[in-house]
C-alpha cells in the first residue's frame, strides 16, 4: 500500500507553483508544464461518473448542499474531484458532494484528476477526504472504520494508521456500533451528544440503554445530569467506576510519558491503573521509564 495515504488527499492533487513575479504568459506556461509532468486535469461529462460504492457517507445535507450549489454557479468548481476509470465511464474516489451539487446546478463538465486505485485504496481514501473534511458523523467513522477491517483484514492498530489516528480513537469509535440501532440513529442525528452515548455504554444491557436514552430524550437530560441519573439508579459497576471524565486529563498526561494507551480505573476511595502494551520493546520502554 502506497504511504501517499497517510498523507492524506493532498498527496494525490498535483501541485500548481507559479512564480508571481513572472509575467502571465510564463505563469501559463508554468502551469501547463507542470501539469503535462505530473497529471492532467480533465473535464468530464458529470453523466458519466459514478459514485464510490465504498464511500462512508450518507447523510447529505440539503441545505450545506444548495450552499455548495450556490458557490459553483457563481465561482464554478475550485478542487477537482478524483476519479478513476472504469470502462468507459470513471467511477469517484473522492468528490461525491461535489458531484452532486454540479448535477444539481447541471453543469456539463466537472473538473476531474484520473488515477489508477485498488478497492482498499477508494474506501482509504473516500474516508480519508471526509475525516479531514469532518464532514462524517461518529456512527458513519465507526462503520467505515470497521469496513476497513473487515473487508481488509486490518487490525486496529493499521487502521488508525491508515486514518491517522490514535489507536485508542478507533477503538472507542468502535464501541459505538455496540449500541443499539435506535441510539445510535440518535446520535448520528445530534439528539444525543457522544459523551451521551459514552455514558450509555457504561450501562450494561440493551435494555437498560434503552430506558436510559429515552429518560435522556424525554427529561431533555444534559450530561452532569446523566451521571447523576446512573448514580441514582445505582447503575452497574461499569457505569460507577468506568466512566470519569475528569480522570481524561491524568489519563492524557499518563499516555503522553508511557507512549500507550493508559486507563485510569477507580473504585470507592482507590483503583488501578491500566498500561498497555502492544510488543516486548514497548513493555522494555515502559519499564525502563518506571525505573
Amino acid at each position: 500500500m502506497s504511504q501517499t495515504l497517510g498523507r492524506g488527499l493532498s498527496s494525490l492533487i498535483p501541485k500548481k507553483t507559479i512564480d508571481r513575479n513572472a509575467s502571465s504568459i510564463v505563469g501559463a506556461n508554468l502551469i501547463k508544464q507542470e501539469l503535462e509532468n505530473s497529471e492532467r486535469i480533465f473535464q468530464i461529462d458529470p453523466a458519466l461518473i459514478e459514485v464510490n460504492p465504498y464511500q462512508p457517507r450518507h447523510n447529505f445535507s440539503e441545505i450545506s448542499l444548495q450552499e455548495l450549489v450556490d458557490s459553483i454557479k457563481k465561482f464554478g468548481i475550485m478542487q477537482p474531484l478524483i476519479a478513476t476509470k472504469k470502462g468507459n465511464k470513471y467511477q469517484l474516489i473522492a468528490g461525491e458532494r461535489r458531484w452532486r451539487s454540479a448535477n444539481i446546478a447541471k453543469l456539463s463538465k466537472v473538473p476531474v484528476i484520473v488515477r489508477e486505485a485498488d478497492e482498499q485504496t477508494k474506501l482509504e481514501l473516500a474516508l480519508i477526504e471526509n475525516l479531514q473534511r469532518q464532514n462524517l458523523d461518529l456512527i458513519e467513522t465507526a462503520r467505515a472504520y470497521r469496513r476497513l477491517m473487515e473487508e481488509f483484514k486490518l487490525s486496529q492498530e493499521e487502521t488508525a494508521k491508515r486514518v491517522s489516528k490514535a489507536r485508542s480513537t478507533v477503538a472507542n469509535t468502535l464501541r459505538l456500533l455496540e449500541l443499539p440501532e435506535e441510539i445510535q440513529k440518535a446520535l448520528s442525528s445530534g439528539r444525543i451528544s457522544e459523551a451521551h452515548a459514552k455514558y450509555i455504554l457504561g450501562v450494561s444491557g440493551e435494555t437498560k440503554q434503552l430506558i436510559l436514552f429515552k429518560k435522556i430524550i424525554h427529561q431533555n437530560l444534559n450530561v452532569a445530569q446523566t451521571h447523576e441519573e446512573i448514580k441514582r439508579t445505582g447503575g452497574t459497576k461499569m457505569s460507577r467506576v468506568k466512566i470519569n471524565y475528569a480522570d481524561e486529563a491524568k489519563e492524557k498526561q499518563l499516555r503522553a510519558f508511557f507512549a500507550t494507551k493508559v486507563k485510569i480505573n477507580r473504585k470507592k476511595k482507590g483503583g488501578r491503573i491500566q498500561i498497555d502494551f502492544y510488543s516486548e520493546e514497548e513493555l522494555d520502554n515502559i519499564l525502563e521509564k518506571l525505573g
